[in-house]
């Protein structure tokens, strides 16, 4: 078994491309396997056997700072939101590189302007001084981190280009230009700390839903309540909300506030109005409606009476309810949420890992570029070394603003931010995607399957009809004995099974009073697409559809009367058998969702050439029906055992290209896993979806779907903007540098400019 992966969290990344640098510097060491940094998350994973001490070590050679041994990433506090302009402001005043370059920024305009008025007194020379004490002090750190990258990393990094640019500025007497190229570069960076701090904050907005602490009851008798006197410590039940406070025989609930990652499965917790939810359960006593939005993105709240389920993270309304856990704080649905969400943003897309190793070598041959552009026309062609008089630009200085128009900064953060933003954002409208190549395969899908039951319909049939062979009624009549007997086999069979047809059956049984007639069947066995079997006093019965009886082991003939029926019926039907006959059948009716059909009408309005499919294991006439009735569906294919539906599925792709299926997320897990995303229905709280499924909806509502895939396409787009952008104004700068017309300081403002653009478009996606 292998070993799992350490993570940890990093403090110090403010772009892309220091997460390429700790990659390098880290897979270096002895014992490590395998290392991925991500950015987005400031988190890193690491395989292999190494101590943390060493690990720390070299990320402290690499000029970063290990924050903790990450697993408390899910329940850590969000940092506190920094909007509008006095929130940019605070920002970009909390760093200290910043604070230095702000009085630098001071001294050299107050020394540019003594040497204006007074040349005598502050000479040239005494000019150039002040430029250099600027230079070192603003630059050493970028200076000395781009010089550790190269030790421990073996990276050309943009802080080793901008150290190379900024001194070769000095050195050929641009000190002007050189402390404009620091002081630059460094609210650039400040900049992009503050972008990339807005990114990261709304997924620390997900991940920071749990409530840290929770209100437990404690049960306590009277009598000890009175020896004692109040206990000030503890709230009592009739403080807030009016919640029930008293046990049996007098017994009385005393609340006690503790951390909620330490409230067991079982205990009983008080939720006041305006309250989160600390933990899952179900309610015990009150009535409310719940704000679900950040669990599950559904707007409207959610009454909630005695006996539903809840969610942690979700808003207490009007009233206090009590609660019983289901699950730990940790194993709850907010929780795995979180934990998927930020496992997704490590999870990069395609464009990701190309830009990732396009990356490493395009700095080093910016480098080399920058060599050949001095070297060959100083050489080879006799052109100037140094700036000639007349205001002509050196070789030596357009290979210096070279190395900063091509810096792949904005390359390298375009598509992460981007790709977080898309997450985040189909994250809080209850579309879980597990990461940016599922995102990217959502992008290009272009067949969605459906699975029929649950998913296209409500997933809750209901018996519509019971007929037993020798029945004298018509199926319309009254129920009569033999029916009775029918319907109580079959639920004597069905007893142990959790299928909604199951369910159904015993349901019908329950009203009919007849779901105790015969003891419960042993040796049951279910036939998957097929029915079940069993075995009651000795005798073998078996429920299922046609085709179970049509050959094999229960091949029996279907009496004329029964055959009538299933040959008319658009309902999910099923022959019941007992030893060696068929003596009766029983009908299921399951209506499609309310929104189904509105939800197919609006994915055909917005991808006109998307197709779609049913793959159901119902008869074509049950399938035939519920098409019929939500429209938008191209192709049935009805019958369907799960191998048959994977075979479905490889036609789809081989004929139309990338194939979405839509399930439950725990049937028809074939054709889920052989589909190019699959998408699970109806996961909140189902702990199976969310691991099984590439796409969770979490309000089980269609609806989500043309808007997830609205996303992915958008989000694509945006990719692609963003590194168009990015090679367009590399490529504009570089073309007025060869000529000598840009400077070194528009050169830095270009590059900055260009990863702010990338990375204000990129964000847009929040908005989406």
């Amino acid at each position: 078994m292998e070993p799992t992966p350490t993570r940890f969290r990093i403090a110090g990344m403010d772009c892309g491309s220091c997460a390429l640098t700790i990659e390098d510097g880290v897979r270096k060491l002895p014992g490590v396997r395998a290392v991925r940094v991500d950015f987005t998350t400031e988190s890193m994973q690491v395989e292999g056997d190494v101590p943390a001490a060493l690990i720390e070590q070299r990320l402290a050679q690499l000029g970063y700072r290990l924050e903790s041994q990450a697993g408390a990433a899910v329940s850590a506090p969000a940092a506190p939101e920094r909007r509008g302009l006095s929130g940019f402001l605070r920002f970009l005043w909390s760093q200290r590189r910043l604070q230095i370059a702000c009085i630098a920024t001071l001294i050299v305009f107050g020394a540019t302007a003594a040497h204006l008025a007074a040349p005598e007194a502050l000479s040239s020379r005494a000019l150039a001084f002040v430029f250099l004490a600027v230079v070192l002090a603003t630059g050493l750190p970028v200076f000395t981190k781009g010089l550790r990258a190269l030790i421990f990393s073996r990276r050309i990094t943009i802080d080793l280009l901008m150290a190379i640019a900024t001194l070769g500025a000095l050195a050929i007497d641009a000190g002007g230009e050189a402390v404009t190229v620091i002081l630059l570069y460094t609210l650039g960076e400040a900049l992009e700390a503050y972008s990339a701090d807005r990114a990261r904050n709304s997924l620390r907005s997900l991940l920071a839903l749990q409530p840290q602490t929770a209100t437990v009851m404690r049960l306590h008798r009277d009598e000890k309540h009175h020896d004692h006197g109040h206990d000030h410590g503890h709230d009592h039940a009739h403080d807030h909300g009016h919640a029930p406070e008293h046990g049996r025989g007098g017994d009385h609930f005393h609340h006690e506030t503790v951390p909620a990652a330490a409230v067991a499965i079982g205990a009983r917790v008080l939720v006041r109005p305006g309250e989160r939810v600390p933990v899952d359960g179900v309610v015990l006593a009150g009535e409310t409606s719940l704000n679900e939005a950040a669990v599950t993105g559904e707007s409207m709240p959610v009454a909630k009476r005695t006996g539903d389920a809840v969610l942690a993270g979700t808003v207490n309304g009007e009233a206090a309810i009590e609660i019983e856990t289901t699950r730990t704080a940790g194993d709850s649905t907010i929780a795995r949420i979180a934990r998927l969400v930020e496992a997704a943003q490590a999870a990069r897309s395609p464009a990701e890992r190309f830009i990732d190793r396009f990356a490493r070598w395009y700095t080093p041959a910016v480098v080399l570029l920058a060599v050949a552009l001095v070297a060959v026309p100083v050489l080879a062609l006799g052109q100037p070394l140094l700036d000639v008089e007349g205001g002509s630009h050196g070789w030596l200085y357009r290979g210096l603003a070279l190395l900063i128009v091509a810096c792949p900064c904005a390359l390298v953060i375009s598509i992460p931010v981007t790709v977080v933003s898309s997450l985040t954002r189909l994250a809080q409208l209850g579309v879980l995607v597990k990461g940016g190549e599922r995102l990217d395969a959502l992008a290009d899908v272009r067949v969605v399957a459906f699975d029929k039951t649950g998913t296209l319909t409500s997933g809750r049939p209901a018996v519509t009809l019971v007929e037993g062979l020798d029945c004298a009624h018509g199926p319309q009549a009254a129920a009569c004995g033999t029916c009775d007997d029918v319907l109580a086999l079959a639920a004597a069979v069905e007893t142990a099974s959790e299928h909604p047809v199951s369910r159904a059956i015993r349901a019908a049984a329950s009203e009919r009073g007849v779901a105790r007639k015969f003891p419960a069947a042993s040796a049951v066995r279910a036939l998957a697409g097929r029915g079940i079997v069993g075995e009651i006093d000795g005798v073998r019965v078996a429920i299922g559809s046609e085709a179970l009886f049509a050959q094999g082991d229960f091949a029996l003939p279907v009496p004329p009367r029964l055959a009538g029926v299933l040959r008319d019926s658009e309902r999910t039907t099923m022959l019941v058998a007992r030893g060696e006959e068929i003596v009766g059948l029983i009908a299921v009716e399951d209506q499609p969702r309310a929104d189904t059909a509105a939800a197919l009408q609006s994915l055909r309005s917005a991808f006109a050439h998307m197709k779609t499919a049913m793959l159901t294991g119902d008869n074509a006439r049950v399938a035939a029906r519920v098409a019929r009735s939500v429209a938008g569906i191209d192709e049935v294919h009805a019958g369907l055992l799960p191998a048959d539906k994977m075979r479905e599925i490889g036609r789809l792709q081989s004929t139309h290209g990338n194939v979405a299926m839509v399930g439950d997320g725990i049937n028809d897990a074939p054709a889920l896993a052989l589909a190019d995303v699959g998408i699970a229905m109806g996961a909140a709280g189902t702990a199976q979806a969310m691991e099984s499924a590439d796409v969770v909806l979490m309000q089980d509502d269609l609806h989500q779907l043309p808007r997830a895939l609205a996303i992915a396409r958008q989000s694509r787009r945006l990719v692609k903007q963003n590194i168009a952008l990015s090679l367009g104004l590399k490529l504009a700068f570089l073309a007025i540098t060869i000529p000598g017309w840009a400077t070194l300081w528009l050169a830095v403002a270009a590059d900055v400019g260009a990863t702010l653009l990338v990375t204000v478009n990129g964000m847009r996606m929040l908005r989406a």
